[in-house]
C-alpha cells in the first residue's frame, strides 16, 4: 500500500513532536543568558575585585589613624557602612526585587 503525502506528514509530526517537546524548556530558558545580564555580572565581578584591596587598605589606614587618635569616629562609621553597602549590594538588590516581585 502506498502512502500519500498527508499520511507522511502526519507520521513526521508524530515523530518530531516528542523531540520538539523536549526542546521547549531550553527555548523557554534561552533568554536567561542575555548579553546585558552577562555584562552586568562581569562588571559587578570586576568592581568587587578592585574594591576588595581598596577596602582592606582603607581599614588599615583607619586603624592606624584611630591608634594615633587622629580621626573622627564619624569617618570610621561612614567607611564601615560604605564597605558594607558596597559588598552587600547584590543581596540588597535581590531582596528589593523579591519584595516587588520582579
Amino acid at each position: 500500500m502506498k502512502r500519500t503525502s498527508a499520511e507522511w506528514t502526519s507520521v513526521a509530526l508524530l515523530l518530531l513532536a516528542p523531540m520538539m517537546m523536549a526542546l521547549l524548556p531550553e527555548l523557554a530558558l534561552a533568554q536567561a543568558a542575555s548579553p546585558f545580564l552577562t555584562g552586568a555580572n562581569s562588571l559587578q565581578t570586576n568592581i568587587l575585585a578592585w574594591l576588595t584591596p581598596i577596602a582592606i587598605i582603607l581599614i588599615m589606614v583607619l586603624g592606624g589613624m584611630a591608634m594615633a587618635n587622629r580621626m573622627s569616629w564619624g569617618w570610621c562609621m561612614g567607611a564601615i557602612i560604605g564597605i558594607a553597602i558596597s559588598f552587600g549590594a547584590p543581596q540588597v538588590v535581590t531582596w528589593v526585587r523579591g519584595m516587588f516581585g520582579v
